[in-house]
């Protein structure tokens, strides 16, 4: 390689003295290594290191290129490069890519002050990557906001000196480093008081509700339950066809989706299982799977609800729900459904007698009590009802030793379900919208496109996170993987008012499927 070809730091800024003078591990590396020390605590040791110092048109007082082998206290190595040959915002300018057991995951800044979309990328074992857009709007941060918050400290006389302790670390690695790199040996590192700070993921699943007599799961308009602004759904049914999802479940588990809707109906739910035992999975703690009783089975509640854990492969539901109100004849345990020929997954699931659906007279009350003692056995934390009016809600609650914590029904802007919504909400229960895109013409709707070219949205991104404002949990559901991460990139946009009520003037009271 020609050096003079190198475009360095003399080449994109007008007076690189200073660059040169403090050098690469200190001007560029601190990023990287602020993040990881973060993430993983204190070096322990540099274990390599080597430094290069040249520069055809400078004289530098610290080497210009450095490489060097980190040991953490925790067990992570990692391979440092740092220089000011390095052109300006190339790819691996500030980049980190870490490789585990599991996966890997992509940082493509730890410079940045604010995530884009595709700031983060994680590909699990075997799996390409795919971008994991932040699940909340950004909040920009500047470079004065650690001494102001430093300042406020002062002023109040309670100062966080963990920052500090990190900052100070991270300056004892780069010295280490230098060290290192001039006596080839390795080189401990001081710890500085620098400790690892528990990631700030919040637990999607719910706690145990109280089992004692007369209490309620996460209904009673006490507390609503925690979950991540949008869901996966793992339907089969697209377009009136079976699909294969369990490709694109797994590319929705990479990009950071923590909720998966999962149906007895479905029939994947052993395979979903197959996904959920394999390396690179989320664990389970930070999973919320929502499972539903199909119609054939509400005099049969347990052992479908114990047939369907079994295939998932885990101890409990975060939430199971009866997938429609309505209860029909019992066909038998429906075990890998997806497994069997078309024509008897229909006749299984959508009985007949005499040419008509085959029903039986199963109150809405006794399939609910039912449901209820599935919480006793510590089968699932909690309830829900799918596919309800606001009059089937009121009933069970009425009589409920444990309220529904879940509703899901149908939801899009031509279908708002407002008086549904805003009823749940008064008292505590969550709303899931189902079918949040696949309304006929919605997408094509002029006034999505405007507005999502304010926000750069997608029409499907400017419905994802119209639901989202106004505190509904919509699933979608995509084969595509650049539509996967794109609808749950929309969870980081909050529409104006304005807008959000331009897409709700879409309702139309005449829709029907």
């Amino acid at each position: 390689m020609e050096l003079e070809s190198v475009p360095g730091v003399t080449e994109w800024h007008d007076d690189p003295d200073s660059f040169l003078g403090v050098g690469p591990l200190y001007d560029g590396a601190v990023y990287p290594l602020s993040v990881l020390v973060s993430w993983f605590g204190p070096v322990e040791r540099i274990r390599t290191a080597d430094a290069l110092t040249r520069y055809p048109d400078a004289d530098p007082d610290r080497p210009t290129h450095v490489l060097a082998s980190l040991q953490f206290a925790d067990g992570p190595v990692v391979r440092l490069t740092a220089s000011t040959y390095v052109p300006h915002r190339s790819r691996e300018f500030y980049g980190l890519e870490l490789h585990g057991d599991d996966g890997s995951l992509y940082l493509d800044d730890a410079g940045a002050l604010v995530a884009e979309d595709d700031s983060v990328h994680f590909g699990g074992r075997g799996r390409e990557y795919v971008p994991m857009a932040p699940p909340t709007p950004d909040r920009e941060r500047h470079h004065v906001d650690g001494p102001d918050r430093l300042a406020r400290g002062i002023e109040r006389g309670r100062i966080d000196y963990g920052d500090a302790r990190r900052s100070a670390h991270v300056v004892a690695v780069c010295n280490a480093i230098e060290t290192a790199a001039e006596s080839g040996e390795a080189v401990s590192v001081p710890d500085c008081g620098a400790t690892a700070r528990d990631p700030a993921v919040p637990t999607v699943r719910p706690p145990v509700p109280d089992r004692t007599e007369g209490s309620s799961a996460a209904g009673d308009g006490t507390a609503s339950l925690r979950l991540p602004p949008v869901g996966f759904g793992c339907s089969r049914y697209r377009d009136g066809e079976y699909v294969d999802r369990i490709d694109s479940i797994a590319t929705a588990l990479d990009a950071g989706y923590r909720l998966l809707d999962s149906a007895e109906l479905y029939g994947n739910e052993s395979r979903i299982g197959d996904l959920l035992a394999a390396p690179g999975t989320p664990d389970r703690d930070g999973l919320f799977v929502l499972g539903k009783v199909w119609n054939t089975n509400h005099e049969h509640v347990r052992e479908a609800c114990r047939g369907s854990l079994s295939e998932l492969g885990i101890d409990a539901f975060d939430c199971y729900a009866f997938h429609w109100p309505e209860a029909w004849a019992y066909q038998g345990p429906l075990e890998r459904l997806a497994e069997r020929p078309v024509a008897e997954q229909e006749r299984l699931t959508f009985p007949e007698r005499e040419g008509e659906r085959a029903t039986v007279d199963v109150s809405l009350e006794s399939t609910w009590r039912r449901m209820e003692a599935l919480v006793d056995d510590g089968l699932t934390r909690t309830l829900g009802l799918c596919n309800v009016s606001r009059e089937q809600v009121a009933r069970v609650c009425e009589t409920a030793r444990y309220p529904p914590a879940v509703v899901q029904v149908e939801s899009h802007p031509y279908l708002p379900r407002t008086d549904l919504v805003e009823y749940c909400h008064d008292r505590g229960i969550r709303v899931i919208a189902h079918s949040p895109l696949s309304a006929p013409g919605l997408l094509d709707e002029p006034v999505l496109a405007e507005v999502g070219e304010r926000y750069g949205l997608s029409p499907a991104g400017v419905v994802l996170s119209w639901q989202i404002g106004r505190g509904v949990v919509p699933i979608p559901a995509s084969n595509d993987r650049t539509h996967v991460a794109a609808n749950l990139a929309a969870a980081g946009r909050r529409l104006a008012p304005a807008d959000a009520a331009r897409v709700a003037d879409l309702a139309d009271p005449e829709f029907e499927r």
